[in-house]
């Protein structure tokens, strides 16, 4: 071995030496480890049997259907995509005993507010109140069938859901306008906002009717389309609901 080693250039002596260490400290760790790190089958069923010590949390919604008609109910309504435990809880000790232990049933306003109470950031169309004004201290469930929510009345205003743009709008030089002028609002629109969308004005000449130089209303600004703003779009440049100029 010490002629071998002094055959070899000095750098791959070293290099040899160093992977001959490594090799021994790797059969020596692996000879002082405990059987249940080095075997895998032992490893896997240590592995199941910490998994299945755990408590058990949620199953989903449907290991209700068996006994609840109301997840029927619920797989075609707004709430299609909540959990049972979402609004339940874990429900483990109901399964095993659903006669005796009842599962949590909220009633409270503020905790259907947790989702529906007015924020900004939320998606335009997504059912907002003003907990303070709609239908104060009334439980939710008094008039919405939580597996189904819709409203017994369908709201006919757009600042039911779109109550920040209305906010601005009311400041605005279009606060005279009416949304339906610029907007066309399909019937479905107002039971699922955000599968069937409101149109949007998608060419220029819709504005110019107001505010063109040919425009015959006086009252409005006026821009010549040809020059004005070149191929863009009115609203890439201008927010509709409040489009002044600074």
């Amino acid at each position: 071995m010490k002629k071998f080693l002094t055959k070899l250039p000095e750098q791959a002596g070293r290099l040899l030496i160093v992977f001959i260490v490594f090799i021994a400290l790797v059969l020596l760790v692996r000879f002082l480890l405990p059987a249940s790190l080095k075997d895998h089958n032992i490893h896997i069923q240590n592995t199941v049997a910490t998994e299945m010590s755990r408590q058990v949390r949620y199953a989903g919604s449907e290991v209700c259907a068996s006994c609840h008609d109301e997840y029927n109910l619920k797989k075609n309504g707004y709430h299609k995509n909540l959990s049972c435990e979402t609004c339940h809880g874990t429900l483990k000790e109901h399964s095993e005993n659903p006669t005796e232990i009842k599962p949590l049933v909220p009633r409270q306003r503020d905790f259907c507010t947790r989702c529906h109470a007015f924020d900004p950031s939320r998606p335009t169309g997504f059912p907002q109140i003003n907990p303070s004004a709609h239908n104060p201290m009334k439980a939710c469930v008094s008039c919405h069938n939580p597996h189904d929510p819709k409203p017994p009345n369908v709201p006919q205003e757009c600042q039911a859901c779109h109550a920040e743009i209305a906010r601005t709008k009311a400041i605005s030089s279009h606060v005279m306008l009416e949304c339906t002028i610029c907007h066309e609002v399909p019937t479905q629109h107002k039971v699922a906002p955000r599968n069937v969308k409101a149109s949007i004005p998608a060419e220029r000449e819709f504005c110019g009717k107001c505010h063109s130089t040919q425009s015959i209303i006086k009252e409005t600004s006026k821009v010549d389309l040809a020059t004005h703003g070149e191929k863009y779009l009115c609203w890439q440049c201008h927010y509709p609901h409040m489009p002044e100029v600074e």
